[in-house]
């Protein structure tokens, strides 16, 4: 899609963000789970150590989805790379391009950046999503398990 602009967020896209991360929960079936509030964004993207980066893609000035990622590292090829925690299209402007051009404006940085790869994680169920990966060149990584510890389970490792 050609209208579409994609720019860097900025500290005053701080609402949108939090709202846009609350469409995200709604479609993924995982709305309890926002704890997400607009300070907690703030420190995270514009905070004097950021975690994460974010773009916003807009058309004629309406944001219609964004982007979120963060630096990762390859021990084997001894290079970074960017883990996209997420990717998202407002649904009604989904199947114009926009997931697309997100990717692509990824892309453009890992080139930039040197990176050996950019990975993420789909839901199982997102079978209109995975074909759109598989369409643009991404493989899943099968022989992968993810795993993941939080909360209290966090708090006893450290404590152990």
């Amino acid at each position: 899609m050609s209208d579409v602009q994609i720019h860097p967020a900025t500290e005053a896209d701080v609402p949108l963000i939090l709202q846009l991360i609350r469409a995200l929960a709604e479609y993924e079936r995982l709305g309890h789970e926002v704890a997400a509030t607009e300070p907690m964004i703030r420190e995270s993207f514009f905070g004097p150590a950021p975690h994460a980066r974010a773009v916003i893609a807009r058309i004629a000035d309406q944001p219609v989805g964004f982007a979120i990622w963060f630096s990762t590292y390859s021990t084997f090829l001894s290079r970074p790379g960017i883990y996209l925690e997420d990717l998202f299209v407002l649904p009604a402007w989904r199947g114009k391009g926009i997931g697309r051009a997100l990717l692509r404006h990824l892309a453009r940085i890992a080139v930039e950046q040197g990176c050996g790869r950019i990975e993420w994680s789909v839901l199982d169920w997102n079978e209109t999503t995975i074909g759109f990966y598989r369409s643009i060149g991404a493989r899943p990584m099968d022989e992968w398990t993810v795993y993941r510890l939080t909360g209290d389970a966090i708090d006893r490792l450290a404590n152990a």
